[in-house]
């Protein structure tokens, strides 16, 4: 199963998100709900990467699929933008193929 945490502080703003695991929806290099999640995290990353002036942090272990990225600061609007639609894209995978495939958290941090 795929965990997503979404970290916001109490304000709301986000502050960052870790990604890990495998769906185990299908076999390896088939894996639809895999494949939408990594799009949709690595889609976001790059985006604010390009098209925000946010700074972050990533880490990521390619061999357990682990992606933590958090902000210097809380996220702009921008950033929250692009973090409100990845956040819209997971929900609509989890909804689609359930809780026992991707599993999204959202934390105060």
């Amino acid at each position: 199963m795929i965990l997503v945490t979404v970290y916001r502080n109490q304000n709301e703003q986000y502050t960052g998100f870790d990604c890990m695991g495998h769906a185990g929806f299908a076999e390896a290099g088939e894996d639809i709900v895999c494949a939408g999640v990594s799009a949709l995290v690595i889609n976001t990353i790059n985006s604010i990467s390009c098209f925000t002036g946010e700074k972050f942090h990533v880490d990521s272990k390619e061999e357990t699929g682990e992606i933590s990225f958090r902000f210097q600061k809380t996220a702009e609007h921008d950033g929250e933008l692009l973090m409100n639609a990845l956040v819209l894209g997971l929900q609509g995978i989890q909804n689609n193929y359930g809780a026992g495939y991707i599993t999204l958290n959202f934390k105060e941090g």
